[in-house]
């Protein structure tokens, strides 16, 4: 018997699945989510943000070029980003990892998609089921903070994995107003999907996260969670982005230093995707 990781690259439409031997994800499934995922959430923190601190050191550049020959089979994609917050290159690997693209997609559609990775978990919002976290029974809302009920039952709830390998900003599906963001305290659990088979976002569950909701030129309200998990130092929110600001499909609203997962719940079912497969920023949702 397997388990099944996924992994891409860039000129990759789908995840490509591989198997790999049992043994070996159960000694994976303990140590990061029996060992990892029961240590109190300060420990995490402490912990996630001195390894995430290793790759602003000036040697982690060293990195970058063996990352993107083992990563991408796309021998120019660098060539597609610049390094971030408007330095000449890239003089760490933290660097590479919040890199900018150079010329956001093009899409004449209402809404895109608003990060890329893999489309772990989807469904509408009246058939997702209930999740047990450590023995509480927490349904969808319970991500996004509002109460059972809030999101109308025919809203569709999405959750992308962003892998270390994928671009880690996330940026606006619609244009509209901000009319929320909150800051949810909490774990730094192990988000791979493939490790909770039945129910991949019970992560986001439990996880610290930023709520982001933009409600559009219809007045239909699109809500964000912003997940966090292990080796994330931080997730940063531009300057620009508060309670009552006006954002343009496709601006920025949030940034991942290391690994991530983005859940959304949303008035329109997505209509070119389905499960399992990888999803582009400012892609046709």
């Amino acid at each position: 018997m397997s388990s099944v990781f996924y992994s891409t690259s860039e000129s990759d439409i789908h995840f490509t699945v591989f198997k790999v031997p049992r043994w070996r994800a159960a000694i994976y499934q303990f140590l990061s989510v029996q060992l990892w995922g029961n240590l109190p959430s300060n420990l995490q923190r402490g912990i996630s943000a001195w390894y995430s601190s290793l790759y602003t050191k000036p040697y982690s550049k060293k990195i970058i070029g063996p990352y993107l020959r083992v990563n991408y089979s796309d021998k120019n994609y660098l060539q597609k980003f610049k390094p971030p917050n408007g330095k000449k290159e890239f003089t760490n690997f933290q660097d590479f990892f919040t890199r900018e693209l150079k010329e956001l997609p093009q899409n004449q559609n209402a809404h895109v998609w608003p990060c890329e990775g893999l489309l772990c978990d989807m469904g509408s919002v009246a058939d997702t089921t209930i999740s047990n976290v450590k023995g509480d029974k927490r349904h969808i809302e319970a991500i996004f903070q509002i109460g059972e009920g809030t999101i109308p039952k025919d809203y569709y709830f999405t959750n992308v994995f962003l892998h270390n390998k994928n671009y880690h900003r996330i940026h606006a599906p619609i244009s509209g107003t901000v009319s929320r963001i909150q800051h949810v305290p909490g774990d730094l659990v192990v988000l791979r999907p493939w490790i909770y088979k039945q129910n991949p976002s019970l992560p986001a569950l439990r996880n610290e996260r930023y709520n982001i909701d933009i409600v559009d030129i219809w007045g239909r309200t699109w809500y964000l969670s912003i997940v966090g998990g292990p080796a994330v130092g931080t997730i940063a929110l531009p300057k620009k982005i508060s309670v009552g600001s006006t954002v343009e499909k496709l601006e920025e609203i949030a940034l991942f230093y290391l690994g991530s997962t983005c859940c959304m719940a949303a008035p329109e079912a997505p209509k070119y995707h389905s499960k399992n497969s990888f999803v582009r920023v400012g892609a046709t949702y």
